[in-house]
Parts: C-alpha cells; structure tokens; sequence
C-alpha cells in the first residue's frame, strides 16, 4: 500500500497541488468572509421572505450549509435548487442567487435566465463565465470570486460570502465571533491532518487506510446533513471512489433495514457517522443504538465529532477532516485528486 508519510508520494500523484487547496481553507474562509462584509447590496434586498440558490455540485454545497446554518437562526427559508428550471415559488419577494464557480454551469444559467423574466431579487456569485456576462447585461449585482481552483476546493468561496450576505441583510445574527473561532479551530486541525503530521498521529491518514477498498457511506443529521453530503461528493471527485449518505432519523426507518443482504456486502461497506453536540437529544440516541446494529450486522463504522464550541465549527471542521480523508484515500488508490474526467466527458457529451 501507498506510504502516506512518503514526501515523494505528494510529488508524483498530487502534481495540481490540491493539498495546497485544503491546507488554505482557515485562511480562504476568513478573506472571503471580509469580502462579504464589504460587499453592498440594493437596500430592498433585505425585505424578500425566501432565499432560492441556484446551483449544482461544488457550487452549491455552500447553499446547502447556508441553509442547514440558518434553520435554526433565520426567519427567511433558505432552500437550494439543483435544476435547469426555476422552482414556482419565485417571485417578487425572493431573493435568487446563482452560484456557478465557473459561470458555465448549464443548470445554473438556464433556471437564471429564467429567473430574469421574473420581479425577483437577483444575486450572482461567480469567477465569470456566461453567468457574470447576463447578470452584467441585466444590472445585477456580482460579488466575484477571486480564487483560482477546482469548484470543490472552493468551498469558503461558495459558502462564507452567502453567509456574510445574509448577515448584512439581516437574515442571520452576527456570526463574526463564530468565523474566528472556527478559523482557529480549523488551523488547530490542521496540525494533526496536514500530510507532514505521520500516520500514527494523523486520524485523518489512518480513516482513509480503513476506507480504502471499502464502500463509504456517511451519516448525518441536522447541521450536519450537508457535511455528509460533502463527504460523499468528495470521496466520488478526489477519491474517484463509490459513496453514499443517509440522514438521520430518516434512515433508522429504512436504511437500518437493508443490512442484511447480500451478505458479503457487510464485509466491504464502511460506515461514518458524523455527529454534533447541536443535534437533537432524540438524534444522538439513534447514533447510539445505531450504532449498536451496525456492530451486531457486523458492519464497520466509525463516529466522528465536530470539533469546537459553535455549530459553524462544527460543520467546518468534520468538513475539513472530510477534505482531508477524502484526499488521502485518492493517493491510496495512486490516483491524481485534482482532474474529473468523467464531467469533463460528460460536459463534451452534452454540448450542444
């Protein structure tokens, strides 16, 4: 197997530098945060009762956190939309933002163009693209994303200006305290899952060796249904790897159901369930007796706990250790992290 702790590994199997990518999300959440806060919108913007993102994959994860962060905390739904038409509910007192990292995302532009001839609030959030060009021929705003990277790797990008957004419009309460302290408890964790941290001391290097030849799927619940999610996506692009997420409680009436058959599945699957003090009391018990049957199917599992005292914290850091496994899970697989060919052919596919 790949040694992890080898410097020439990186060399030889990450040439696009994506750890490089992972290593700067402290420091990448905290500029796109301060890009946020400076960033001015028409003043009627903030009197909308729904927010619709429109996105699909690395670019609309942030929406997706957005949403599951406000729930408890916003008046305003915030919901995501991964679709080629916009969704019926849009009207004059919505909010529409489109998120497309590229600005060439097919699904993104035609619900956007869409959403032109519509008395909706518009808001684009791109590098540029056909997306920056229709909003800049139609006079709506554009907060631009100057980072250079795979989508996925964008994530501060995508997520941290929706949230500093909805807190200058009122829709959220400050969360300045809680950007810090999860900017320093991300750095904090990097200590201990940067590739220069060895193996015996790095729970991210040893998760991905018990991923490795395994099929994941990942479990979440509340904050932490958009982090599974990310898990997911990122085992499928960095990993180039099959995986899966559930949510709790929906999947203790179903999913928990399925573990019998076929039976030498069991020995191939792994699970990890991603927990958070912030989830639900009743929550927290399924983990436990879930995870109580896990062990009676004779199915592997791990749990793994947010770090940090905030629900942003949380969802950040069980998001950047996620990054991290799912990195070094491609180079057990002597796989470059960085490239997509398969969306590359199926973007060449589909053009028209």
């Amino acid at each position: 197997m790949i040694n992890l702790d080898d410097p020439e590994v990186y060399v030889r199997l990450d040439p696009a530098d994506m750890r490089g990518r992972i290593r700067e999300l402290p420091r990448q959440c905290l500029k796109a945060w301060q890009q946020a806060l400076s960033f001015e919108l028409p003043p009627d913007y903030s009197s909308v009762d729904k927010v619709v993102i429109l996105g699909m994959g690395g670019s609309a994860i942030g929406g997706d956190l957005l949403g599951s962060l406000a729930a408890a905390d916003s008046k305003v739904p915030i919901s995501v939309h991964r679709d080629y038409d916009l969704p019926p509910c849009v009207d004059a007192n919505t909010l529409v933002i489109a998120s497309s990292y590229s600005g060439m995302t097919e699904e993104t532009l035609s619900s956007f163009t869409q959403a032109l001839a519509t008395p909706a609030r518009k808001l684009v959030l791109t590098t540029g693209g056909k997306l920056k060009g229709l909003a800049e021929k139609n006079g709506i705003p554009v907060f631009a994303i100057n980072y250079v990277a795979q989508p996925r790797a964008a994530l501060a990008h995508s997520f941290l200006p929706l949230l500093g957004i909805c807190q200058s419009l009122g829709f959220v309460s400050d969360k300045s305290g809680e950007v810090e302290e999860m900017a320093q408890v991300l750095d904090n964790l990097q200590t201990t899952t940067d590739d220069t941290c060895p193996t015996p001391r790095n729970p991210a290097k040893q998760m991905a060796g018990k991923l490795h030849d395994r099929l994941v799927v990942i479990y979440g619940a509340g904050i932490l249904s958009p982090v599974a999610r990310r898990w997911k996506t990122q085992i499928n692009e960095n990993s180039k790897a099959w995986a899966f997420y559930e949510i709790f409680p929906e999947l203790n009436h179903n999913a928990v159901v399925g573990y019998e058959f076929p039976t030498e599945l069991a020995q191939k699957v792994f699970v990890i369930l991603l927990r958070s003090q912030y989830l639900h009391p009743r929550t927290l018990l399924r983990y436990n007796v879930t995870s109580d049957v896990l062990s009676q199917a004779r199915i592997s599992y791990e749990v793994v706990d947010g770090l940090g005292e905030s629900a942003l914290s949380q969802m950040m850091s069980l998001v950047l250790f996620g990054d991290w496994v799912s990195y070094y899970l491609a180079l057990l697989y002597e796989t470059d992290p960085s490239p997509v060919k398969v969306i590359d052919y199926l973007k060449k596919r589909l053009t028209v």
